[in-house]
C-alpha cells in the first residue's frame, strides 16, 4: 500500500500506536525513542513519519504525508487545509480559560498567556474584548502566578496542575480528542487505500465501544 502516515510523538503516541495495532494497520509497535524518523511496515508498505505533534498538520497539508493523527486543539488553532476523517476518541482534554479566582474575563485590559493565540483571540472576541496575548511555549500556568498575565488559555485533562498552582478553571472553550486527517489531493488520488485504513480504524473503534 503506497501510503504515508504522520504519527505524533508525545502524549498521543502510545494511543495512536495501540489503535493501529488493534486495527491491523501495523503488526509490530512503533517505538517513539527509535532513531529512525521513517519506519516502513514490511507487510503493508505503509511509511510512518515520527514527528512532533504540531508538525503533523504541516506534513499532511503539504502532501508529504497522506494521513496524520492530530489533536483537535491544533486543528482549531491552525485551521489547516486538510480533511477531517475520524474522531479517534483518545487524548481527551479540554481547552479552558484559567486563572486566579475572581479574574474579570470581560476586562478590556486583560492579559492572556497561551500557546494558542488564535483560539484565545476568538474566545475573547465573542466577549467583545481585544486581549493582550502573551505567547508562551513552556508552563503557561506560571504567567498568572508572577503577574505576567491575568489568565491563561490552555488544555487540561485532570486539572491537577492548575490546582497545584492555585489556579481555577474560569470557563471551558472546547472539548478535544485526537483526529485522523487527510491531505486533500491524497484523498482524491488514493481514495481506495485511504478508505481501507478508515474502515479498519472505524471497525476497531466500534468494537471497543
Amino acid at each position: 500500500m503506497n501510503l504515508s502516515i504522520a504519527v505524533p510523538k508525545g502524549r498521543l503516541f502510545e494511543d495512536t500506536v495501540n489503535l493501529f495495532l488493534k486495527a491491523g494497520i501495523i503488526e509490530e509497535p512503533l517505538k517513539e525513542d527509535s532513531r529512525k524518523l521513517i519506519i516502513e511496515e514490511s507487510k503493508s508498505g505503509i511509511k510512518f513519519f515520527l514527528v512532533r505533534a504540531k508538525d503533523v498538520i504541516t506534513y499532511v497539508s503539504e502532501g508529504i504525508a497522506d494521513l496524520g493523527v492530530v489533536g483537535y486543539d491544533l486543528l482549531v488553532e491552525e485551521n489547516p487545509d486538510v480533511f477531517h476523517l475520524l474522531d479517534l476518541g483518545f487524548g481527551y482534554c479540554k481547552m479552558v480559560v484559567a486563572g486566579k479566582k475572581g479574574v474579570n474575563l470581560n476586562s478590556i485590559s486583560i492579559k492572556v498567556a497561551t500557546k494558542f493565540p488564535n483560539i484565545a483571540r476568538s474566545y475573547f472576541r465573542l466577549k467583545e474584548v481585544e486581549p493582550e496575548i502573551i505567547e508562551l511555549y513552556g508552563s503557561v500556568e506560571l504567567g498568572p502566578l508572577v503577574g505576567l498575565s491575568d489568565c491563561i488559555v490552555d488544555i487540561t485533562s485532570t486539572g491537577k496542575t492548575l490546582e497545584e498552582n492555585n489556579l481555577v478553571v474560569l470557563d471551558e472553550i472546547i472539548e478535544i480528542t485526537s483526529r485522523l486527517v487527510s491531505n486533500k489531493k491524497s484523498l482524491y488520488f488514493k481514495k481506495s487505500e485511504i478508505s481501507e485504513i478508515v474502515e479498519k480504524i472505524s471497525s476497531s473503534l466500534n468494537n471497543s465501544l
